[in-house]
């Protein structure tokens, strides 16, 4: 009942007052307009916004299309309490900063020639000659500052529809640029799993361009696809999985997704989570894909760790009984919660009891705090230096493996033994 007021309430937020009518994205159009004839229609929101608007979604980020050049766009904002940055001009883009907003200015374009990575744009007012060079229907829906659509290819009805459909000839568009074979797996997670056996076919029959295009854009927008709660259902058609295994075949355990339904709700869609449990092994698999794609320090520190404390348990059958509190002060309740969900994932021998047992035990656990500090062992007499460091982890270890206990008379001896 909660959740059907939440979803009235917002319905009706959203219908009295759309994000169009935000004081700084009226005054970014009031100034892209100034000094054009009304009855010409100089700017549009575009993409994802719109389609988030139109499906009452919570939107993120905002894109303009508009008919004038990055010069005239920065022209217009000169002299404004609003910050111009150039992220990218060659291909006609502006960010425009506000307190609240971040919204990219992109002027109207075609495209003169494409080589499955870059493509070599001629700029234009003309919105159907716009609109026809994006890559699927429900991208291709315009709105403007009051609330008027403009929907040259028909994209509402298909998304309407939960259908994603690529502009005019699928085979043009994906040469024209091969990631969106990878962004229309992310739109069909999104809106309808189901992939029709035309477009399956000719996906499969340009996934060498693939090839063509940068690690880098390509995590892009795996992690935008794995961010997605109807992931876990990519095991439901036959066509996603196969194309989403030849592009990624460093996944080997798409199965694990089944099990890691059932729990996955206890942590939420994290990305570092889900990666760990389609790619942990004891062969270090995680240790290719690290490699492949140079993902960030934070992904690949987060699939180390995960991978050894997975190896630990596997071995230890005292990991999470007599050593849990001495591993939850290593490690912290957040990675063993998410261990214990990985750990459960990957064994089909684990039950969901024994999972939900000790999810209870860390839950419930009080985390010890290690009572000494460098200040303490400067008023026992130590002096400055590195020795205090080496005492410290040497008085914690003993602590730790002395079930969190340790005698002043002990810390003294350990002082002793390092001064000398």
């Amino acid at each position: 009942m909660l959740n059907l007021s939440f979803n009235f309430i917002k319905n009706i937020k959203s219908f009295f007052f759309p994000f169009y009518r935000n004081k700084d994205l009226k005054f970014i159009f009031k100034k892209l307009q100034d000094g054009i004839p009304e009855d010409k229609v100089v700017a549009r929101f575009v993409g994802g916004c719109v389609r988030k608007y139109l499906l009452n979604e919570k939107i993120e980020d905002i894109d303009i299309a508009t008919i004038l050049t990055t010069d005239q766009i920065k022209k217009k904002f000169e002299n404004t309490n609003l910050k111009v940055i150039d992220t990218g001009v060659k291909h006609g883009t502006v960010t425009v900063v506000s307190k609240k907003h971040k919204v990219e200015i992109t002027t109207l374009r075609k495209d003169i020639k494409t080589d499955g990575r870059h493509a070599e744009v001629e700029f234009t007012d003309d919105w159907k000659q716009d609109s026809e060079r994006r890559d699927f229907t429900i991208n291709a829906i315009y709105l403007d500052i009051n609330g008027k659509i403009f929907d040259p290819q028909m994209g509402i009805i298909d998304l309407k529809n939960k259908n994603v459909k690529f502009i005019g000839d699928p085979q043009k568009r994906i040469e024209e640029d091969y990631l969106r074979i990878i962004r229309f797996l992310r739109f069909k997670i999104t809106y309808n799993i189901t992939v029709e056996p035309e477009s399956s076919d000719v996906i499969k029959q340009n996934l060498d361009g693939i090839k063509k295009i940068s690690k880098e854009r390509i995590l892009i927008e795996l992690l935008k696809i794995l961010s997605l709660k109807n992931f876990l259902t990519i095991n439901h058609s036959s066509n996603l999985r196969e194309i989403f295994s030849m592009i990624f075949p460093e996944f080997l355990y798409l199965e694990r997704l089944e099990r890691f339904k059932k729990v996955y709700h206890y942590t939420g869609v994290n990305v570092d989570i889900l990666l760990a449990v389609m790619l942990i092994d004891e062969k270090a698999n995680h240790e290719y894909f690290i490699h492949k794609y140079k993902v960030s320090n934070k992904i690949q520190e987060s699939l180390e760790r995960f991978n050894k404390n997975f190896i630990k348990l596997k071995f230890d059958k005292e990991f999470f009984e007599k050593d849990l509190i001495k591993n939850l002060y290593l490690n912290g309740k957040n990675h063993l919660i998410a261990l214990n969900l990985i750990y459960y994932s990957i064994n089909s021998k684990v039950k969901f009891d024994d999972f939900s047992k000790i999810l209870n035990k860390i839950l419930k656990i009080k985390i010890p705090i290690f009572p000494i500090d460098g200040t303490l062992l400067k008023r026992k007499g130590m002096q400055e230096g590195q020795s205090i460091g080496n005492v410290l982890k040497s008085v914690e270890k003993e602590w730790l493996n002395n079930n969190f206990k340790i005698s002043n008379k002990r810390i003294e001896e350990i002082i002793k033994v390092n001064s000398n």
